[in-house]
């Protein structure tokens, strides 16, 4: 959307009609009339590292000190994090006094002073931050001085009258939902306030209708965005409940929907597969999200929506992205990682993508979105989707998957033309899992009139020990459990490289398994994984 529209005009004569003292909304209560509570846990060691001054977040770090408000270093999302105060958890986790002492300092110095940055007045960060302060009132705030209870009720009201006006929020993709959860929030908090919730739940359900596709898949189709959305609306069933607000007939079919979508994307080890901005996440924050989902459905072998695959046999699950990129609007997160893969054998990762780095350096951030940092094929150092800052340019259009089973076997052959333009080229992808699970198979092939060079990568996880094979034909893959696997391929340079993990708490070095074409080699490379002994 353009930020220069008559809407956006609208929007901002609304927001600043909001924030006029002179129009003040009645009375400033004393407390919330109603408990607000953070469903999620808080991490103690990154508290620890808060009361250093240090706020960590997306694999990355930046100073949050008292005094420190007006620093606008860091990426976006690492701004958006600071300013929408989730952290307070982590404080909370460490559940000392000098935690809630720094928690009330960082409140009280950000109300006195707020930030010029413009990041923390998007409507997702207020919305971040209402809940957050209302989430944690009990924390930081019910036994300080009456002055900053009152300040801090003060804002809240400003915030949320803020909040209100900017709805709908000019971002369409799931920070849209954490806007609406802020809102909603307050209105429970302040029931005084009755035009909050009729607002709120005036933008909820077309905002649900949008964002979550028909098989539970979220609109962006990034399991980070998955999770977070799921959060999100578990959130704001809870806080209608407690407010006693008759939730839309949308909402719990959405929870529903989403909540068995998600058991589609984790790995054997509880988190989630690595597939346009994610990352691992907690195992045990996924399985709290889900038990907060309530009954779940057991998880289909694929979104058709979506369009992720499961293929899963004795203890091997293949995770496939066969679907075409999100269109524009919530594509932030989305990668050129267009029929990538990955593979677990029990709770042992082996074949991965690199992960994602949302909160680091552009350079970063692009450098994990690109086709080469997935397990997929790259044709000529191009990626499949043209990367830009804001989501992506050029991109599959058709992109088309077939799947068969039988006798516990798996088939799945799909193809995208994300190459076309540049080159004419198809690529197409076929794999095969065994009832076993313990002989899997590929054949990536390019279809274009004129040969191209072309990479093939299989990204290890930094748990996965690698060695070359003395032939040069194979590498042998020892997991963390102890078993063995062995890579082999045809029609291709087999070498084991370098390669970076992001998908955990913070970078790892790893390897990847790389097969090199070139305009003189066969235009196809067929490869096998199977279990050696």
């Amino acid at each position: 959307m353009s930020g220069f529209g008559p809407r956006a005009m609208i929007r901002g004569a609304r927001r600043a009609i909001a924030r006029l003292p002179s129009l003040s909304m009645g009375r400033v209560p004393d407390a919330p009339a109603l408990p607000v509570r953070d469903p999620w846990p808080g991490d103690a060691d990154a508290g620890a590292r808060l009361l250093r001054g240090e706020l960590v977040h997306g694999g990355t770090t930046r100073p949050l000190v008292p005094g420190g408000w007006q620093d606008n270093s860091g990426s976006a999302v690492l701004r958006a994090a600071a300013h929408g105060f989730a952290w307070l958890r982590d404080l909370r986790a460490l559940g000392t006094d000098p935690a809630r002492l720094r928690a009330r300092q960082l409140v009280s110095e950000w109300m006195a002073s707020p930030p010029q940055d413009a990041i923390a007045q998007r409507p997702d960060v207020i919305g971040c931050r209402i809940t957050a302060w209302l989430g944690h009132y009990d924390f930081f705030a019910a036994t300080a001085d009456d002055g900053f209870r009152q300040r801090l009720m003060g804002r809240l009201v400003s915030d949320a009258r803020g909040l209100s006006a900017a709805l709908p929020a000019e971002e369409i993709d799931a920070r849209a939902l954490t806007a609406i959860k802020g809102l909603i929030a307050a209105a429970v908090a302040l029931p005084e306030h009755a035009g909050f919730m009729t607002r709120a739940l005036r933008f909820l359900p077309p905002e649900i209708l949008r964002q979550v596709l028909p098989d539970g898949c979220h609109a962006e189709r990034s399991h980070a965005a998955q999770l977070a959305a799921l959060q999100d609306l578990t959130e704001i069933r809870a806080l209608l409940q407690a407010g006693q607000t008759q939730p839309p007939p949308a909402l719990a079919n959405a929870i529903e929907r989403m909540a068995t979508a998600l058991r589609v994307m984790r790995h054997g080890d509880g988190g989630l597969a690595l597939f346009n901005g994610s990352r691992e996440e907690s195992g045990a924050l996924i399985d709290l999200v889900l038990t907060q989902a309530g009954r779940v459905a057991r998880g289909p072998s694929a979104l058709t929506d979506g369009g992720f695959h499961r293929l899963q046999a004795g203890r091997s699950v293949l995770i496939v992205d066969c679907g075409a990129p999100p269109p524009a609007g919530v594509d932030r997160y989305a990668h050129a990682g267009t029929l990538a893969m990955e593979l677990s054998i029990g709770r042992d990762r082996m074949i991965v993508n690199c992960g994602a780095f949302p909160a680091g350096p552009s350079v970063w951030r692009d450098a994990a979105r690109s086709t080469a940092a997935h397990s997929t094929l790259v044709i000529a150092d191009h990626n499949s989707s043209e990367l830009r800052s804001n989501g992506l340019g050029r991109r599959p259009t058709d992109v088309k998957v077939q799947r068969q089973e039988a006798n516990g076997a798996h088939w799945l052959e799909a193809h995208h033309d994300g190459w076309m333009k540049p080159f004419g080229a198809i690529h197409r992808r076929r794999l095969y899992v065994s009832e076993s699970g313990e002989d899997i198979r590929g054949e990536d092939v390019i279809e274009a009139a004129q040969p191209q060079p072309y990479v093939l990568r299989f990204h290890l996880h930094p748990d996965v020990q690698a060695s070359m094979q003395q032939d040069g034909e194979a590498v042998l893959l020892r997991l963390r459990s102890g078993t063995g696997w062995r890579l082999r391929a045809d029609h291709a340079r087999l070498t084991l490289e370098e390669s970076i993990y992001l998908g955990g708490a913070e970078p790892r070095r790893t390897e990847q398994v790389v097969l090199t074409g070139t305009v003189d080699s066969p235009q196809h490379v067929k490869w096998a994984i199977s279990k050696v002994g």
